[in-house]
């Protein structure tokens, strides 16, 4: 019997393999990675720095206990190139490999940052495990880190380095951090927060060049500002990586194209994580991530199950200031009816009638999250 065939050994790849082997013990699984296929979970690369988690301390079981654990094939090492839905087959650089299911939780790319200038090729961008430990290494016993934008990542990450002891600069091209999620009072919150911890932000600004110098990195600013660095990280987001299944005719729009069962527009091809557009929806979380991994588990092994959303707020790891957000539908007519306190604030996406469409809290107001997101549901 052909394999289920999963490629990509990130949260998204294992997390279904688990959620298989708790339905099906049986059916033979093959998991195909580029990298070591070590697992780990990604959200804790912007956070592990602060604790002094090196890249080997993040893995947490290599491919070989992977495979044993979960009675399942991992072969590490091992990129594909290309797929043949009419054959069921994928290519690999080692050979070629036949499956019943296919599923692509291929995960998602840095965008590129587009800097010119003799040091734009030492510009670091944290997306894996291997990215990790070269960032650590890059950084060992410098100082002034510069960070290409304010979103999530950014933000974390900032956090996580100032709170290490390092001198951050925040380039942010939006007015104040994570300003697609938040509201301007809440952003500014978090902005001030982290500046407390010594974060240096530079608002409604984008990097140009970056020069090599003697001591490290100058970078230029669209307003012709410079900033000096010892090491510069871009966090300007993520693109999911869709080329694969494009080049084999699989409808992508921002990710790789899928119904509420993840079917995507070839047969008996599958894509979740941060890859998939579900029903024109990309969610690069955990906890979408989790959701499709349990429903995709259920439907492969015979009872068809559609991904159903709860309501998911995203907790942003800035111990600084902790923030949690869900964010109203996109197009969701409304508005955000903000309450400042000293120690949080408090921010409701309400439509015309009042009801609640989303929510951005921060600071000690988090702790309402799990209240807010219950009365979301109902």
């Amino acid at each position: 019997m052909p394999p289920i065939v999963i490629v990509g050994s990130g949260l998204a790849g294992y997390t279904l393999l688990k959620e298989i082997r708790k339905r099906d013990t049986v059916t033979p699984v093959t998991l195909v990675t580029a990298d070591d296929g070590a697992f780990y979970s990604k959200p804790n690369l912007s956070n592990a720095l602060a604790a002094g988690k090196t890249a080997a301390v993040l893995a947490g079981a290599s491919a070989e206990k992977m495979a044993a654990d979960l009675n399942a094939r991992v072969l590490a090492h091992t990129r594909v190139t290309a797929i043949d839905t009419q054959g069921r087959r994928i290519r690999t650089e080692h050979g070629e490999l036949e499956y019943g299911k296919l599923v692509l939780a291929l995960g998602a790319d840095p965008f590129p940052h587009g800097l010119a200038g003799s040091g734009a090729a030492g510009v670091l961008a944290v997306n894996d495990l291997a990215d990790y430990a070269a960032f650590r290494s890059a950084i060992d016993g410098k100082k002034r880190i510069t960070v290409l934008g304010g979103g999530l990542i950014g933000c974390e990450f900032a956090n996580d380095l100032a709170h290490a002891g390092f001198a951050v600069d925040v380039v942010h091209l939006g007015g104040w951090p994570l300003e697609r999620l938040l509201p301007v009072e809440a952003g500014q919150r978090l902005a001030d927060s982290l500046a407390a911890l010594g974060v240096r932000w530079h608002f409604g600004r984008s990097g140009k060049r970056v020069e090599q110098t003697a001591n490290g990195y100058r970078v230029e600013l669209d307003n012709g500002e410079t900033i000096e660095a010892d090491a510069v990280l871009s966090a300007i987001g993520l693109r999911p990586r869709t080329h694969l299944a494009q080049a084999a005719g699989i409808p992508v729009g921002r990710g790789i194209q899928t119904n509420g069962l993840l079917e995507t527009g070839a047969a008996n091809v599958y894509a979740m994580g941060d890859c998939a557009e579900v029903d024109g929806l990309n969610l690069p979380y955990v906890q979408p991530l989790m959701v499709q991994a349990r429903a995709l588990a259920a439907t492969l092994a015979g009872t068809p199950t559609a991904v159903v959303y709860p309501a998911m707020p995203v907790m942003v790891k800035t111990p600084a200031h902790p923030v949690a957000v869900l964010p109203p539908r996109i197009g969701a007519a409304g508005s955000w009816k903000v309450e400042c306190g000293e120690t949080g604030i408090c921010a409701l996406h309400l439509d015309d009638n009042g009801r609640l469409q989303g929510f951005a809290l921060t600071g000690s107001e988090t702790g309402r999250r799990n209240a807010l997101a219950k009365e979301m549901a109902a």
